[in-house]
């Protein structure tokens, strides 16, 4: 039993996620700002310091151990491991403590999110098939969860916290979904040695667990490494991220109940504060306390830096009549803004129909419709896959100038539909 004062598990979990969606709000509204900024920098009387500074080499290594990148490919690859490292620590709280622990309360976002990244890629194939333009079907699967969140945000009160979690629950099976495509369809040829090295060290990783090693340093000291040999292997480089984001402990080296309270507030001396400090770290897991630390880096450092290096497209009438044009721009706004809605929407009802799933209490279709209409906002990841899949070019142009496009659409139209069933929401029972 939890001793008085102590807070529950459950209790913590929504604490947990009551934090994680605050800081995904906040980071959303700092990656629109971001957006605009790369925008304007880009098209601007200095864009070409844009592109100079983006495709300046920056040289890390000794002697003849070397590894040169230009600096966006250092924050898509390296920062962004960051990135799905925070990533696999969601995914892995969620499976332990949250809504993807209850099978069936994880059915219907799981089965939603699958209809999310099918119908989206099918339409692509379909309006691209038998281009150079079909490889870019992974770019309408994703749904950016910051900016998916933020929109949400705006509307307050007025969504039911059911609402939020179906979204959060989903972006979290997209983000599975996203992860397993770019690892097995988006990554070079496969080294042998690299990889093998890659598995050993994974493997180290988790017996350094069982040891109890406890300490951060030596998991990132074999972190680096890992990256860099999974870099060279083929596959990309930020599936490190997840790895080691999967293999966070979710306990706590010491349970609550064995929390001595008043050792906790005692700070009477230097080293009664570091034994304060040292119980109270211990008693929080290691997913979640690293989980909090980084997570705000990610969102309002790493993920608008990506957006400032990926997003500066040239927008002009000849880039623009170009996009009207391609289909792979067609592609993916008809992928993000129709797949999106058609894929949500129909698999969560097929699983209700079907008896697999049932609404969660509070949530009503028109707020699921909504919330699929709004998971059509496909930014951050849709921009990554975007780079995985052209390069730079005119092809990764017109994607991104579809992903902008349908991004905005998928807001607007999303937003519009959970206003207009603001009165139902707030009816009793509704």
């Amino acid at each position: 039993m939890t001793s008085p004062g102590t807070p529950a598990r459950p209790a913590r979990a929504a604490r947990q996620l009551r934090d994680f969606l605050r800081t995904e709000a906040g980071g959303g509204i700092v990656l629109v700002a971001a957006t605009i900024v790369a925008l304007i920098w880009a098209n601007s009387p200095a864009s070409a310091s844009y592109r100079d500074l983006w495709s300046s080499s920056v040289t890390i290594g000794f002697r003849d151990h070397v590894l040169t990148l230009d600096l966006r490919a250092w924050v898509n690859d390296a920062l962004m491991a960051v990135f799905f490292f925070v990533v696999g620590l969601e995914i892995k709280r969620e499976l332990v403590v949250g809504e993807l622990r209850d099978r069936k309360a994880a059915a219907l976002p799981a089965l939603a999110a699958l209809g999310g990244m099918i119908v989206p890629a099918v339409i692509y194939l379909a309006v691209n098939a038998g281009s150079d333009g079909g490889r870019g079907w992974g770019i309408p699967m994703a749904t950016d969860i910051a900016m998916a969140v933020g929109v949400l945000s705006l509307l307050g009160s007025r969504i039911k916290p059911s609402l939020k979690l179906f979204l959060l629950a989903l972006a979290i099976v997209d983000d599975i979904g996203a992860i397993i495509v770019i690892a097995i369809f988006y990554s070079n040829g496969i080294a042998p040695l690299p990889l093998g090295l890659s598995a050993l060290l994974v493997a180290l990783v988790v017996v350094m667990r069982r040891l109890g090693v406890w300490t951060i340093w030596p998991y990132v000291v074999v972190g680096a490494a890992l990256w860099l040999t999974i870099h060279e292997s083929g596959l990309h480089a930020t599936i490190t991220g997840v790895i080691l984001g999967l293999l966070a402990p979710t306990k706590a080296r010491r349970s609550n109940e064995t929390v001595d309270r008043e050792k906790l507030v005692d700070v009477s001396t230097v080293a009664s504060a570091r034994e304060a400090a040292r119980v109270a770290r211990e008693s929080v897991s290691v997913a979640e306390w690293l989980e909090h630390g980084i997570h705000p880096w990610s969102s309002y450092v790493i993920v608008p830096l990506f957006a400032v290096a990926n997003a500066g497209v040239v927008i002009s009438s000849d880039s623009l009549a170009e996009a009207v044009r391609s289909p792979i721009t067609h592609g993916v706004v008809i992928g993000l803004v129709v797949g999106k809605f058609v894929g949500i929407s129909m698999f969560a009802w097929l699983a209700c129909r079907l008896r697999i799933a049932t609404l969660p209490s509070g949530t009503t279709w028109s707020g699921i419709l909504g919330v699929s209409a709004i998971a059509g906002i496909g930014f951050t990841v849709s921009i990554f896959v975007s780079g995985l899949a052209f390069g730079e070019g005119t092809n990764d142009t017109n994607a991104k100038l579809g992903i902008l496009a349908a991004s905005l659409i998928a807001a607007g139209i999303g937003y519009l539909i959970l206003t207009v069933r603001r009165s139902d929401a707030a009816r009793p029972g509704a």
